[in-house]
């Protein structure tokens, strides 16, 4: 006759108990690594981070606002003119997101983002002037007007010296005849644009104010742009006049 081994009811418990601890001991480690294996995201760069992102979010707000304008005015060529730019704004929305900047932003307030540009542009000339002459008392006539002509040019490397190195080069979305925008040269400036990816090269004024060392408008751009791209990235800027 067999016997059969009884677990007292204290036994039951206590195994209960023991088990219901490894579970939750499992769960805690499980949750744990679930938390320590989320990545953190990414940071994204602002206009204000970035002179590239800077480049960016004014050339898709002179898109949107070109776009704008056709819509407010319509035209026979209205829709073709709207449909390439919106082609453009996505091209640069791709480009904003390989740069990590912030994708979709833009400097849809242009003439604001310019007259601004501009107040602190004649801001760093007072300076400038003011630095100079202050040096020129110290040291003499001479250096004083030396140093006020650097102050007036905001550091400007001389005629045919390289500008800008490292800087990328995109459109500004701006129609009308070869051009360029800038936010270190004042209107007038010659700059020469060479696209070291297929040598070609541009000459151009500047005739407004951007968020970039230079920005080249459309018909300025096509003279020097590789076939589907809108960024030019080994550029070679110069200040030739």
């Amino acid at each position: 006759m067999s016997r059969r081994r009884t677990v007292s009811t204290k036994k039951k418990v206590a195994l209960l108990v023991t088990a219901a601890a490894v579970a939750g001991g499992g769960a805690f480690a499980l949750a744990a690594t679930s938390n320590a294996a989320q990545p953190e995201a990414p940071r994204t760069l602002s206009a204000a981070d970035s002179t590239a992102c800077q480049g960016f979010a004014t050339a898709l707000g002179n898109n949107q606002k070109f776009i704008e304008d056709q819509r407010a005015a319509p035209d026979a060529l209205s829709e073709a003119r709207i449909a390439n730019r919106q082609e453009v704004i996505e091209q640069i929305k791709r480009q904003q997101a390989a740069s990590g900047c912030t994708v979709g932003e833009s400097a849809q307030d242009s003439q604001a983002g310019q007259q601004e540009a501009q107040n602190g542009q004649q801001n760093g000339q007072q300076n400038g002037q003011g630095a100079g002459q202050q040096a020129g008392q110290d040291n003499g006539q001479q250096a004083g007007q030396q140093d006020g002509a650097a102050g007036n040019g905001g550091g400007v490397a001389a005629s045919g010296q390289q500008v800008c190195q490292g800087s990328t080069v995109t459109l500004s979305g701006e129609g009308g005849a070869p051009a360029a925008s800038s936010n270190q040269f004042p209107a007038g400036t010659t700059l020469k644009v060479t696209n070291l990816d297929n040598n070609k090269a541009i000459t151009v004024k500047v005739t407004s104010v951007s968020g970039s060392c230079v920005l080249l408008n459309d018909a300025a751009f096509e003279e020097v742009r590789e076939p589907g791209k809108f960024l030019i990235r080994r550029a070679v800027i110069e200040k030739v006049g």
